[in-house]
C-alpha cells in the first residue's frame, strides 16, 4: 500500500482512469479536476493497468460526453465518465439506452446541487436522485478513502453484474477535501479485476465479424416484456456488490458494506444517511454511545438497487425510532427518496418501526455533531416531528429542529488550524502543500478543507486544517482553533476573524505595520476578544517581503513558513526543507526563477516574524467598520450585510425571496477593499480621454463634467480641471476613483497616453491605498452629489463621449485585470437603460450574479439592465425567447394603442407607435411620450377599462428593447453552439457578446473549440493540435447576421463602433470580443499590450460584416487591422499557455507553431480577398 496525500478527486479519478481504456470529458464544478487528472496522465503516457494509455477525449457537452461514452461501450471498450449537477442531467438520455443494453460502465460523480431557483456549485444529492430511474446502481462514498475504494468496487461489480454503476461523492466536502489515504497499487487493481470479465464485455461489443442489431424500435406488443427481462440481473447486484466488497477487504484489509452500522449495539435511536455526513454521525453517535446513549447510524453505500434483506441485517434488532436524512429535496413528495425506500423496505420485511424523515446540507450547508444529535434528541419525543429540516432556521414551514451550536464531539487531541486569504493569492495552494508535507509523517493523519464562493479571485477564502494521530472523520467546519491566520489585513476591521479563535490559540496577522502599531491600529473588539481568549499575536508584512523577493503579491509563501515557524507542527529546520521541496515540486513548470523566488521568501521571512506584546487593557477606540452604509436599502441591511460578513448560515428563511429575484445595484454597499494599492488621478497631466474609465475592470473610475460653481462647496484636495473642448469656459471635468472598489490591476496606467514632463508618472498611477483612504471616501460622497450628465447630450460615437455615461455594470467580483468585463461595463453604459440580459453560465454569470452582491446595476433614473441567467447550454434559446416575448408584448401594446387611439390623441398615439428609436434622442423623445400615455391611461385604468389596464401591463416595450445574449467560449463554441447557431439563423434582432478567453474559464481553464492551436490548457496538456474555430466566418456565411470582431485595448474606437451596429441592425448581431484571462499565464497588467500583439500578428484580425452594405452596393465585410507586423511567436510567447510547451516539449511546440503560423497566413489572405470583393 502507497501512503497518499490526495482530494477526493484524485483519489477516485486515480482507480477510474487505471482501469479504463477511454474517458470522455466536459468540465463542470466540482468534478472537472477527475477529467484534467485523466487528461494531464494520458498526455505524459501514463498507461492502465493493461499497459495501454486511455483514450481521453474531450466533448462540446456532458450530453456528448454520454453519447460518446455509449458508442464506446457499444464497441466494446472500457469507458467512463465524471461530472456533476446540470452535466449528470444531461447525459440522462443516454443513461436510459446504456442501462437498457445491460452495459457495464462506471461514472463517476462529484454530487452537486441543481440549478432551480439559483445555481449552487456545491454539494448534495440533487443530482444523483434525479438518475434513480435510468436503472444504473447508485454507490455513495462518504469519505476520500471511500472515493478511492469504492472506483474500484463499482468496477468490479459493473463487469460481473452487468449493471451501469454511478459512484458518487459529495461535492467539495469529500471532491476537495485533502486527506491521507492509503492507495491502491496496480498490482491491487490487477488482481481484483477479473479480465475475464473485461474479455465477456468485449465479447458483447458490436462486431461485423458477428452482426446482430441493438437499439430497436419496438412496438406495443414487445415492449413492456422486454423491460422486465433484464430484473434478474438487478435483482442479483447486491450480492455481487457485496462479494466485491469482501475481495476488496481480504486484499486491502479495508472492509466495506451495503449499509454499515455504527453505534451501541443495543441502539433504539437509529439516524440513516449516506454520504460524507456518515463520517460525522459517526463520530458523534460514539462520543454518545460512550457515554451511555443507546444511539446508532446505519450508514448506506449501495442505495441502488436497494436491497431490503441488507439493510434489515445491519439495522439492530433493538432499534425503537428511526430518523432518515436526505440530502435533497423533492417538492410535493410525501417525503425524500431514501426516506421513501427505508419506509418501503421495512413494511415490505414486515418490521414496524415509527420513522421521520428530514433534510439537510443542502447545497454543502453544514452539518454538524450537534445537528445530528438534535435528530436523535427528536426521536426521544413521544411523538417526534416528521419532514423536519436541521442546519437552518426555518421561520416559515416552522420544519427546524433547534441544536446546541456548543456540543462538540471532536478529540482534543486533534490540532486544528484555520487561514483567511483571498482568491488566488496562494494562500490555499500554501495550505495543500502543509498538508502534503506533514502528512508524510507515517503517523500523522491529515485533513484539509478549503471554504470559497464561486466568484472569481478576489473572494474570502478560508482554510481548515486538522492534524492528528488518529483518524480524522470530522466532515465539518473546524469552530475552534488552536492556530489562526488571517493573511488580509482590512479583514480585522470588516468580519469577525477571531470568533472561532480557542482559548489560548497563536494569531499570525499580516500586517504592514509593526508590532506595536498593528495592536493600535485593531479595532477595540478585536483587541478585547485577543485579551480575554488570551491569544499570542504574531505579524509580518508578507506583502513587503514578497515583493522584495520577487513574487509581488504572493504572500502564501511567506506566511506558510511563519504557521511552520510559530505553530511548532515541525522542527523548525526540517519545515523550511519541506516548504522549499514543496515549492520546487509546485513552481517548477513556471521556471526556475519563480522556484528561487519563492526559496527567497522563505529565507527572508522567519527574520521579519515579530510578536506583539498585548497590553492587558483594549487601548484602540476604533470599532469594527459597518458591514454596509447605514444608508443602504433595507433589503442590503437586513439580508446582503449578514452574508459579506460571513453570517449567512444564520438567516431564516422567511429573508429570502421566494422564486430567486434579488434586487440590482447591489456590489455599491460591498467595500471589498482587496489592494492595497489603487489609482491615484494626476488632474495636470490628463487629457480627458477617457480610456481609462472605458479599460477598467470593475467600473472604478468615473468622470464627470459640471458647472465651476457646483464644485465650491468641494472638500478639501477634491481635484477637477478645465473642461478640455471648446465652448465651455466655466465647465469643470472631474475624475473619480473609487478606491475601495479599486483591484490595483494597473490596467488604466497601462492605457494612459498621458505622461508628466518628467516622463516617470501618467496621469493616473498607482498608490499606496491606506494613506488616502479617507480623504477619497469624502470625494466620492461630493462626487455622487454632481449632477449627471444627460444622456442625450452625449456623444456616443467616441470614446471620450461614453466615458461620462453611467454604468449600470459596477464593482464585480471579476479577477484583477479581468479582460472581459470592461466590455460588459461599456455596453451597459450605451444600451443599459433599457437591455434585456440572457446571459450564458460561467465566468460572467458567477461574477455577474453570484450572491452576496451582483454589479447589475441602475442609473440615476432607476433603469438599467434586467439580467438572468438559465443554463449553460441553452442561453442562445434561452434570449432569444426574450425577444419573442418583447416582440409578442410589442405587437400587443401597438395593437391597443392603435384601439384607444382616440382617447390617446391621435397624434401622440401614431408617434407612439411609428417613431424612430435608433439614436439616444430618439429614445429620449420616446420615453416621455410613454409617460404621458401612462398619465392618460391610469385614471381609464381606474374606471374599469380593460384595454387600458391591459396596455399599462406592455406598455414600457414601446422603448425599443435590446435584447443581448451574453456568454463565453465555452457556451459559444461548444456546449451551446448548437442553439446559437439556430437562433442567428432565425433573423430576429438579437445581440450576441461572446467574451472569448479561448477557455472555460470558470471551471479552471479548460480547452474549448476556442482555444488556438499550439496553446496547452486543461484537457489539453500536450497541447491543442487542431485550429481553433472561426466562428466569425459561420456566422458570415448565413449573409444576415451582422458580425464583428473587436479588441478594446488594441482598438476601442473600433469596439464601440461595432457594438453600436450591432444593437442597431434589424436582425441578429454576433460580436466576438477578446478577453486576456488568468488563464493565459502572465501578469494581466500587460493584458493590454498583448491584446493589441495578438491583433498586429494577425492572430485577432479586427473586422466588421454589415450586411446592410449590401443594400447600398457596398461590400459589407470591412477588415479593420492592418496587415501583420509581428511575427506570431512574438504574441504567443508572452503567455505560459504557449512558453510551457515549448519548455515540456520543444520539437511539439515547434511543430504546432509552424502549423498555427501557417494557419494565420491562410486565413489573413481569405479575409483580404473577402475585402476586396465588390
Amino acid at each position: 500500500m502507497t501512503r497518499l496525500i490526495v482530494d477526493g478527486n484524485e483519489a477516485c479519478a486515480s482507480v477510474a482512469y487505471r482501469t479504463t481504456e477511454l474517458c470522455a470529458i466536459f468540465p463542470i464544478t466540482p468534478s472537472s479536476a477527475m477529467a484534467e487528472l485523466a487528461d494531464e496522465w494520458a498526455s505524459e503516457g501514463r498507461p492502465n493497468i493493461w499497459g495501454s494509455v486511455p483514450e481521453v477525449v474531450e466533448m462540446q457537452s456532458e450530453g456528448g460526453a454520454a453519447g460518446a461514452l455509449h458508442g464506446a461501450l457499444q464497441a466494446g471498450a472500457l469507458a467512463t465518465t465524471f461530472t456533476a449537477s446540470q452535466g449528470l442531467l444531461l447525459m440522462i438520455p443516454n443513461m436510459y439506452k446504456i442501462a437498457g443494453e445491460l452495459t457495464s460502465t462506471v461514472l463517476h460523480v462529484a454530487a452537486r446541487s441543481i440549478a432551480a431557483h439559483a445555481l449552487s456549485i456545491f454539494g448534495d444529492h440533487q443530482d444523483v436522485m434525479a438518475v434513480r430511474p435510468t436503472g444504473f446502481a447508485l454507490l455513495a462514498s462518504g469519505s476520500v478513502q471511500e472515493a478511492h475504494d469504492l472506483a474500484l468496487i463499482a468496477q468490479m461489480a459493473t463487469l460481473e453484474a452487468r449493471v451501469r454503476f454511478v459512484h458518487f461523492f459529495d461535492g467539495f466536502r469529500t471532491s476537495h477535501e485533502l486527506a491521507r489515504i492509503e492507495g491502491l497499487s496496480a498490482d491491487d487493481l490487477r488482481a481484483l479485476l477479473d479480465t475475464d470479465l473485461v474479455r465477456a464485455h468485449r465479447a458483447r461489443a458490436l462486431n461485423p465479424d458477428t452482426p446482430f442489431i441493438r437499439g430497436t424500435a419496438q412496438n406495443p406488443d414487445v415492449y413492456f416484456q422486454s423491460r422486465e427481462a433484464a430484473n434478474p440481473f438487478f435483482a442479483r447486484t447486491p450480492q455481487i456488490v457485496e462479494r466485491a466488497m469482501r475481495c476488496f477487504a481480504e486484499r486491502t484489509g479495508r472492509a466495506y458494506r451495503l449499509f454499515e452500522y455504527y453505534g451501541a449495539a443495543d441502539a433504539e435511536r437509529v439516524v440513516v444517511l449516506m454520504g460524507s455526513s456518515a463520517a460525522t454521525a459517526r463520530e458523534t453517535v460514539e462520543w454518545l454511545s460512550a457515554r451511555g446513549e443507546r444511539v446508532g447510524v446505519l450508514q448506506v453505500r449501495l442505495f441502488r438497487p436497494f436491497s431490503v434483506r441488507h439493510f434489515l441485517a445491519a439495522l439492530p434488532a433493538t432499534t425503537r425510532k428511526l430518523a432518515v436524512l436526505d440530502r435533497t429535496k423533492e417538492s410535493g413528495a410525501l417525503a425524500e427518496p431514501l426516506c421513501l425506500d427505508v419506509v418501503a423496505a421495512l413494511a415490505e420485511g414486515n418490521r414496524v418501526l415509527p420513522v421521520i424523515g428530514g433534510r439537510y446540507g443542502l447545497s454543502s450547508k453544514e452539518f454538524t455533531p450537534a445537528m445530528l444529535k438534535a435528530v436523535l434528541d427528536e426521536l426521544k419525543s413521544p411523538h417526534p416531528r416528521n419532514h423536519f429540516v436541521v442546519g437552518i432556521d426555518d421561520d416559515v414551514g416552522h420544519a427546524s429542529l433547534p441544536y446546541d451550536p456548543e456540543f462538540r464531539t471532536e478529540p482534543d487531541d486533534t490540532f486544528r488550524a484555520v487561514f483567511y486569504g483571498l482568491g488566488a493569492d496562494g494562500t490555499v495552494g500554501a495550505n495543500k502543500n502543509s498538508c502534503k508535507i506533514l502528512g508524510e509523517d507515517a503517523d500523522l493523519f491529515v485533513q484539509g478543507y478549503f471554504v470559497y464562493d464561486s466568484k472569481k479571485s478576489g473572494s474570502r477564502t478560508v482554510s481548515h486544517l486538522r492534524f492528528g494521530r488518529e483518524p480524522i472523520r470530522s466532515a465539518y467546519l473546524i469552530d475552534r482553533a488552536q492556530f489562526v491566520g488571517c493573511h488580509q489585513f482590512s479583514f480585522v476591521h470588516s468580519i469577525d476573524v477571531l470568533g472561532i479563535a480557542a482559548e489560548g490559540a497563536t494569531f499570525l496577522l499580516n500586517s504592514p505595520y509593526g508590532p506595536d502599531e498593528t495592536w493600535d491600529r485593531l479595532p477595540r473588539p478585536v483587541q478585547e476578544e485577543i485579551i480575554r481568549k488570551k491569544l499570542s499575536v504574531w505579524v509580518i508584512d508578507a506583502t513587503a517581503v514578497a515583493r522584495a523577493a520577487g513574487i509581488p503579491g504572493r504572500t502564501n509563501t511567506v506566511l506558510q513558513t511563519c504557521f511552520f515557524g510559530i505553530s511548532g507542527v515541525l522542527p523548525r529546520e526540517q519545515a523550511l526543507e519541506k516548504i522549499k521541496a514543496a515549492i520546487r515540486k509546485t513552481y517548477d513548470r513556471k521556471g526556475e526563477a519563480v522556484v528561487r523566488a519563492n526559496w527567497a521568501a522563505v529565507d527572508a521571512t522567519l527574520e521579519r516574524l515579530r510578536q506583539v506584546r498585548v497590553p492587558a487593557r483594549a487601548t484602540s477606540g476604533a470599532d469594527l467598520l459597518p458591514v454596509v452604509p447605514a444608508r443602504a436599502p433595507e433589503f442590503v441591511q437586513r439580508v446582503t450585510a449578514p452574508m459579506l460578513a460571513g453570517r449567512g448560515d444564520s438567516l431564516p428563511v422567511s429573508a429570502f425571496p421566494v422564486d430567486g429575484t434579488y434586487p440590482s445595484a447591489t456590489s455599491r454597499w460591498e467595500k471589498r477593499n482587496i489592494s492595497d494599492i489603487v489609482a491615484e488621478w494626476d488632474s495636470t497631466s490628463c487629457i480627458q480621454c477617457g480610456n481609462c474609465a472605458m479599460i477598467c475592470p470593475h467600473a472604478a473610475i468615473r468622470t464627470a463634467l459640471c458647472d465651476e460653481a457646483r464644485l465650491a462647496g468641494a472638500p478639501p484636495g477634491f481635484l477637477s480641471a478645465p473642461n478640455d473642448e471648446r465652448g465651455f469656459p466655466t465647465t469643470r471635468y472631474t475624475l473619480q476613483v473609487y478606491v475601495e472598489d479599486c483591484t490595483g490591476c494597473g490596467l488604466c496606467v497601462e492605457v494612459c497616453p498621458a505622461e508628466t514632463t518628467a516622463g516617470m508618472r501618467k496621469a493616473i498611477n498607482l498608490t499606496d491605498r491606506e494613506p488616502i483612504l479617507g480623504r477619497a471616501r469624502e470625494h466620492i460622497a461630493f462626487f455622487e452629489s454632481l449632477p449627471v450628465t444627460e444622456r442625450a447630450q452625449v456623444d456616443f460615437s467616441t470614446v471620450r463621449g461614453t466615458q461620462f455615461l453611467e454604468p449600470t455594470f459596477e464593482f464585480s467580483g471579476a479577477c484583477a485585470g479581468c479582460g472581459e468585463t470592461p466590455y460588459l461595463s461599456l455596453l451597459s453604459r450605451l444600451f443599459g437603460d433599457r437591455m434585456l440580459v440572457a446571459n450564458a453560465t460561467g465566468c460572467s454569470s458567477i461574477y455577474g450574479g453570484n450572491l452576496p452582491t451582483t454589479p447589475w446595476a441602475t442609473n440615476s433614473e432607476g433603469r438599467g439592465p434586467a439580467w438572468s441567467n438559465s443554463l449553460f447550454e441553452d442561453n442562445a434559446e434561452f434570449g432569444l425567447g426574450m425577444r419573442l416575448a418583447a416582440d409578442g408584448q410589442l405587437a400587443m401594446a401597438r395593437r391597443l394603442t392603435t384601439a384607444l387611439r382616440d382617447r390617446l390623441g391621435p397624434e401622440q398615439a401614431d408617434a407612439l407607435i411609428s417613431a424612430p428609436q435608433r439614436e439616444e434622442r430618439d429614445i429620449r423623445t420616446q420615453r416621455r411620450r410613454v409617460a404621458d400615455v401612462r398619465a392618460v391611461l391610469e385614471p381609464l385604468a381606474e374606471a374599469g377599462n380593460e384595454d387600458a389596464r391591459q396596455l399599462l401591463s406592455v406598455l414600457g416595450n414601446l422603448v425599443r428593447r435590446s435584447v443581448w445574449i451574453v456568454g463565453g467560449d465555452g457556451w459559444a463554441y461548444d456546449i451551446g453552439s448548437g442553439g446559437l447557431d439556430h437562433v442567428l439563423a432565425s433573423g430576429r434582432d438579437v445581440n450576441v457578446l461572446v467574451l472569448d478567453t479561448e477557455v472555460y474559464s470558470n471551471t479552471g481553464g479548460q480547452a474549448s473549440k476556442a482555444t488556438p492551436l499550439a496553446a496547452v490548457a486543461k484537457f489539453a496538456n500536450a497541447g491543442k493540435g487542431t485550429e481553433k474555430k472561426d466562428l466569425a466566418l459561420q456566422a458570415i456565411a448565413y449573409g444576415n447576421v451582422y458580425v464583428a470582431r473587436v479588441a478594446l485595448a488594441a482598438n476601442p474606437q473600433q469596439t464601440l463602433l461595432a457594438l453600436r451596429e450591432a444593437e442597431a441592425y434589424s436582425g441578429p448581431s454576433l460580436v466576438l470580443a477578446y478577453s486576456h484571462c488568468i488563464a493565459h499565464g502572465y501578469d494581466l497588467r500587460l493584458g493590454l499590450d498583448q491584446q493589441r500583439r495578438a491583433v498586429h500578428s494577425g492572430y485577432w484580425p479586427l473586422l466588421r460584416y454589415n450586411p446592410q452594405l449590401r443594400r447600398v452596393g457596398e461590400n459589407p465585410f470591412t477588415l479593420d487591422s492592418p496587415r501583420p507586423t509581428l511575427r506570431f511567436r512574438d504574441y504567443a510567447e508572452q503567455e505560459l499557455r504557449y512558453r510551457s510547451l515549448t519548455r515540456n516539449n520543444p520539437e511539439q511546440a515547434e511543430a504546432l507553431f509552424t502549423r498555427a503560423e501557417e494557419a494565420l497566413a491562410r486565413r489573413w489572405r481569405l479575409y483580404e480577398d473577402f475585402a476586396r470583393l465588390t
